[in-house]
């Protein structure tokens, strides 16, 4: 499993003591210090089936200051993925990779047909 993560994220920071509490075994991944690049976005999208704006840090301050909100609407697939590999604070995290399966931010419930 390949969890990514921004180790400041309260979010994240829960995410992180579940799954260490639920034994589960996973490579970190900083999300700033090495941002998803685009093929593995292309990939865990697609395998996701979630729409791409769940990829989106909404309330991110940088999403924000880009004023992605307007924007994304106009934007193609492909031009989303590119802008989303960019910087790691555009992206929503937690996300958490397990072979076919691509969780995207943390919802315990969610999570739990990990065990």
């Amino acid at each position: 499993m390949l969890f990514i993560c921004y180790p400041k994220c309260t979010t994240c920071q829960k995410a992180q003591k579940w799954l260490d509490g639920s034994g589960l075994k996973y490579e970190l991944r900083d999300i700033k210090t090495a941002n998803p690049t685009y093929e593995e976005l292309a990939d865990w999208h697609a395998k996701s089936g979630l729409p791409l704006k769940r990829f989106f840090n909404t309330s991110g301050l940088l999403y924000k200051s880009m004023e992605l909100k307007d924007k994304l609407p106009t934007m193609s697939e492909e031009e989303q993925l590119r802008l989303l590999a960019t910087d790691g604070m555009l992206v929503k995290r937690p996300i958490l990779v397990d072979g076919d399966r691509v969780f995207v931010g943390f919802k315990e419930s969610e999570w739990e047909q990990l065990k």
